[in-house]
């Protein structure tokens, strides 16, 4: 009883722990996308609910396998912890595969035998078969588990339908590149290097989805005498395709086509107020690109 105890509390523990990581990811992420700036609170609590509800369907179909090892004599732990960790369709799958078969007792030898078996193993015994309301009682136990786990299946996926439509959609989602706040792609980007270290902002990137921001917030210190210094190189630049840099602070907006640069860009920066500026690069079409953006 007491093995049986200290393992249910190292799985209640174990779920604990993984509730806390998820809420210290968002956490995380939050301070460092200053608060989700540039989306709806919808997504992110959308997200959170796919990551809960997925979590909740997970502990209880595992709940629901450890109650049924038990009753199995398998290993309830070992199970929990496949069931858990493999998703609940892949676990429960691998589970109903490999679970073993309901087990009795021998009344003549004493030997674990299956309720299926007619005779025992051991002694040859003729076993008397159990009458179908006790047969029922087996197939049906701790059915809240599997309700409660349904549910939290469903929920799960009305968010992540939610999610998805408002992406596809937009709704929500900041993708204005002259907006103060940040902007959120909905594209992709295949990079080969990408860094802000000692106030410099390097970005190597092989292709992007049209229109695709690329965003680095520096830090003004003089506006009057700092000036932005960007040394920038398209490899590849197909028919209309563009590389243009954007600096965004409050209503103050400029633009700059820096697709063929013949030489480093010095931009002074006396047109902004000292403090946060947003460093854009709006990719439309241009491939093979090295930059490097600086303010001094």
């Amino acid at each position: 009883m007491n093995n049986a105890k200290k393992k249910r509390d190292l799985l209640y523990m174990g779920i604990l722990i993984i509730l806390l990581l998820i809420f210290l990811r968002f956490g995380l992420y939050f301070l460092k996308s200053d608060g989700f700036s540039g989306l709806s609170m919808l997504l992110p609590l959308l997200l959170l609910g796919i990551c809960l509800f997925a979590l909740c369907t997970a502990a209880l179909f595992a709940a629901w396998v450890y109650q049924d090892c038990k009753r199995r004599s398998d290993d309830p732990v070992l199970w929990t912890i496949v069931v858990f960790a493999a998703t609940p369709f892949i676990g429960l799958l691998i589970y109903f595969l490999r679970r073993s078969e309901m087990q009795t007792v021998c009344r003549a030898c004493g030997q674990q035998i299956s309720e299926k078996a007619n005779y025992c193993e051991k002694c040859g015994t003729h076993i008397e078969k159990e009458d179908n309301r006790v047969m029922e009682k087996h197939g049906t136990h701790h059915l809240n588990f599997i309700i409660a786990g349904i549910v939290s299946m469903v929920l799960m996926t009305v968010c992540l339908a939610g999610f998805i439509v408002s992406a596809a959609t937009g709704n929500g989602i900041n993708t204005n590149v002259a907006s103060d706040d940040r902007v959120w792609n909905l594209g992709t980007i295949s990079m080969n290097y990408n860094a802000y270290r000692d106030d410099v902002w390097k970005l190597d990137f092989k292709s992007a989805s049209e229109g695709f921001v690329k965003e680095q917030n520096m830090t003004i210190e003089d506006a009057g005498a700092q000036l932005l210094c960007a040394d920038i190189s398209c490899g590849t630049v197909p028919d209309n395709a563009t590389l243009v840099l954007w600096l965004v602070q409050k209503d103050t907006v400029r633009s700059i086509d820096v697709t063929n640069l013949s030489e480093p860009l010095e931009y002074s920066l006396d047109e902004f107020e000292n403090g946060k500026i947003h460093v854009r690069l709006q990719i439309n079409g241009v491939e093979n690109t090295v930059s490097e953006i600086c303010i001094r």
